[in-house]
């Protein structure tokens, strides 16, 4: 009789089903080895990722911060963030080598979270984008892999030899696709809680019975006989869990929320841009609390954007053209967006997680794709807001101004080992970034 072979399997296996990822035990027909996936203690709150982007820069002269912790000093833009001052970093110096090949707006912004080459001619090509990478890793342990918002709709055009299509997403599942914006605050709702049949309203065993059939049929004698006692041995603690959460006995982190504490908003967009956004934040939020994800992006606009600011009495002139003039009103409108990062800063901070707060356990990243509207991207205005499970020291200015590595995707390998997911690189950097 001819020996049965097996093929080691080069990352380490597990069984899936709908909403559910399920590790095998060892067994001698199938040796694993390494374990891809990040490690989180059930007891501890998960980090969360957040990343916010405002097109076509900052007013020149106030984007700037200085002094630590209590004594940090901020520019007028980042006023609305200063009673969170001290859980903030301000990061001076940070760009995008392959943002300076040529071009404005598309080509400034198609890579600013992939750090990867844009090709030109009208063509689509970036890099899949940090966000990503974490939802791919963190994928099976909340409902969605991630939550990507935005307020204004893509741009099908072409402008410098680069398509708009660049200016309209920071978010890229692959190289060749953006990852569609959510831009109605109804849809969005109905992603995080309308779902037919709930991860937690199926036996874990019910739902890789499939795989794990299959599963059965490549291992030896023996190994079946183990995997029946492994899958026995798991239908035995679901149900004691299941007991002991009737009982309320549970122990262990669990999110704050279970259910939204919003009504879901009305069909359709807002037709006023301050509603819309503030909506969008409610939801971001929302997600992060039910952990529904951990993992969000919120475009606010994009880059060469049209959007008007009627609330603020700035109606006359589109964001794009307004971030050319750097006077009082492309301030106000500098501050409004700042106002929606400290809007989530505050509700975020004011949910206790533990020993921490929602907002210590996040890592909310506020950017754009140049430092002013003179198109110059050199460095790039990068604040972070959050302390990553405690894992970063906020209230501090770090200027990568003249040192060898001041790249974005340094400090995205830097955050992706806070979030759990290390990677020995990521975009055009194997190095993590100095001091975060």
């Amino acid at each position: 009789m001819e020996k049965r072979t097996f093929q080691p399997i080069s990352r380490r296996t597990f069984l899936r089903g709908a909403g559910v990822t399920m590790a095998l035990p060892w067994l001698e027909s199938a040796p694993v080895w390494g374990d891809n996936l990040p490690k989180h203690n059930a007891s501890e709150p998960p980090v969360r990722f957040a990343c916010f982007f405002s097109g076509n820069g900052f007013h020149s002269r106030e984007w700037w911060a200085k002094g630590e912790g209590a004594n940090m000093e901020l520019g007028k833009v980042l006023e609305p963030l200063h009673p969170y001052r001290e859980k903030m970093l301000f990061l001076q110096g940070l760009y995008n080598a392959e943002a300076l090949i040529g071009g404005i707006h598309s080509c400034q912004t198609g890579n600013l979270l992939t750090g990867a080459h844009l090709a030109p001619d009208g063509e689509i090509r970036s890099g899949v984008s940090c966000d990503q990478v974490l939802a791919q890793r963190l994928k099976g342990q909340t409902k969605l892999p991630s939550l990507v918002l935005g307020t204004e709709q893509s741009i099908a055009a072409i402008h410098k030899n680069y398509s708009m299509i660049y200016s309209s997403h920071i978010s890229w599942s692959s190289a060749t696709t953006p990852v569609p914006l959510e831009l109605y605050p109804a849809l969005a709702f109905d992603r995080l809680f309308r779902d037919e049949v709930g991860k937690s309203d199926k036996s874990v065993l019910d739902a890789v019975r499939e795989d794990a059939a299959s599963y059965k049929s490549r291992v030896s004698s023996a190994d079946k006989q183990r995997l029946e006692e492994y899958l026995t041995s798991v239908r035995e603690v679901e149900q004691q869990i299941e007991r002991a959460g009737k009982a309320g006995r549970l122990q262990g982190w669990r999110p704050t929320l279970t259910r939204p504490d919003m009504p879901r908003p009305a069909d359709g967009i807002p037709q006023d841009i301050d509603q819309h956004m503030r909506l969008m934040c409610d939801i971001l939020v929302l997600a992060f609390r039910t952990d529904t994800t951990r993992v969000a992006t919120l475009k606010l606009n994009n880059d060469h954007s049209s959007l008007r600011f009627p609330n603020l009495g700035v109606d006359y002139m589109i964001h794009h053209l307004l971030s050319h003039t750097d006077g009082a009103d492309w301030l106000k409108v500098n501050q409004f967006f700042t106002k929606q990062i400290a809007y989530i800063a505050g509700k975020m901070d004011s949910v206790q997680e533990g020993e921490r707060t929602l907002l210590d356990n996040s890592m909310m990243l506020f950017c754009s794709s140049m430092m002013t509207g003179s198109h110059n991207n050199d460095q790039l205005p990068v604040i972070m807001v959050g302390r990553g499970g405690g894992k970063i020291k906020t209230g501090r200015v770090l200027n990568y101004l003249g040192k060898p590595n001041r790249k974005m995707c340094s400090l995205y390998l830097s955050l992706l080992d806070k979030a759990g997911a290390s990677l020995s690189s990521f975009g055009d950097s194997k190095e993590r970034l100095a001091d975060i």
